[in-house]
């Protein structure tokens, strides 16, 4: 039996529901914060870091936010500080590391008027969950330098990154880049790079120094951001580090 009471209360209910949605409002407003936030997520048949599967044949979920400030116009120079993250399964999960993330900042710039862009910053790579004893120390912190140049037909990047103590405690480690991007067209361009991986205590990291490289076509479709890549090194003794293609798509925010 409805009670006039429980009749009032279904009119007012009806009534809120019938009623426009009020947004809430931004706490501090857009322009309360100098610079830009930016989100992304994405996804990969197989997560490759430095020519290694990070994901045993599994594919990985990935995704973060970075936040860009411009300092001084005239120069291009800006600061930058980001977080991102993706899954894991190292050795079948019995580490217990199933996600990777990575902090990091750096300020960005143009080298005067020769057209050349810099980058400077550092990269702490965070592998929360491991649970193996002894402790292997998978977090390790890098710093890094880029130039980059731009010829209109295809544009390079030359970058070095050098950790103190490298993954897993295996030492000092350095890795320079060489990077070519040529655009084809408006909606495709074309990737390479090659790379080689210095290691200090190889016995410790259980893999030689190596050479690894990269190709990869990229294009945008109804603003999602898609590739696919093949990936490879010159080690013989690792499944992990066997050649594949890859495929991934993501979009920004």
């Amino acid at each position: 039996m409805i009670t006039k009471n429980k009749m009032r209360a279904l009119a007012l209910l009806s009534c809120a529901l019938a009623a426009p949605a009020m947004a809430a409002e931004d706490l501090l407003g857009s322009d309360t914060i100098p610079g830009e936030f930016t989100a992304n997520v994405g996804f990969v048949s197989e997560y490759y870091f430095r020519g290694l599967s990070q994901t045993d044949d599994t594919p990985a979920v990935q995704g973060g936010f970075d936040y860009a400030v411009e300092l001084d116009e005239a120069s291009g120079l800006s600061a930058y500080a980001g977080i991102w993250g993706s899954s894991l399964d190292f050795n079948d999960g019995s580490d217990g590391a199933s996600i990777e993330v990575d902090l990091y900042g750096g300020l960005k710039g143009k080298l005067f008027d020769t057209g050349i862009s810099w980058d400077v910053g550092v990269i702490y790579y965070w592998y929360p969950g491991v649970s193996i004893k002894p402790d292997p120390d998978y977090d390790f912190v890098e710093g890094k330098i880029a130039l980059s140049y731009d010829f209109g037909l295809a544009a390079t990047t030359v970058s070095y990154n050098y950790s103190p103590d490298f993954f897993g405690g295996s030492g000092h480690a350095h890795y320079p880049k060489l990077q070519v991007d040529v655009p084809i067209g408006p909606y495709l361009t074309l990737s390479g790079y090659i790379a080689h991986q210095w290691v200090e205590k190889n016995d410790v990291f259980l893999l030689d120094d190596y050479t690894e490289w990269n190709i990869k076509a990229a294009t945008k479709l109804a603003g999602f951001d898609i590739f696919v890549a093949y990936t490879d090194t010159d080690l013989t003794n690792s499944e992990a580090a066997e050649g594949m293609v890859i495929f991934g798509v993501s979009r920004a925010f």
